[in-house]
């Protein structure tokens, strides 16, 4: 499978499409679908990195906030 530099507008129902239908398309739908997959799947795992930091970051946060509380209040 080539990275083509060429722009194809696809949508995710074609995408579907082709998934369901993967046995009969040809195989430029195949590799238009394992392209977009592909694509899709990187930015999914970045979104959840970020997400995980920030969760990480919060929980810190709060923790440290947590910890003043108790110590102000004897607790």
């Amino acid at each position: 499978m080539e990275n083509s530099d060429e722009k194809i507008k696809v949508t995710s129902n074609e995408i579907l499409e082709i998934i369901k239908e993967y046995k009969t398309r040809p195989n430029k739908d195949l590799t238009l679908a394992l392209e977009f997959i592909n694509k899709d799947f990187e930015l999914t795992k970045e979104s959840v990195i970020k997400m995980t930091k920030h969760l990480d970051n919060l929980e810190i946060s709060y923790n440290t906030i947590l910890k003043e509380y108790k110590t102000r209040n004897g607790k």
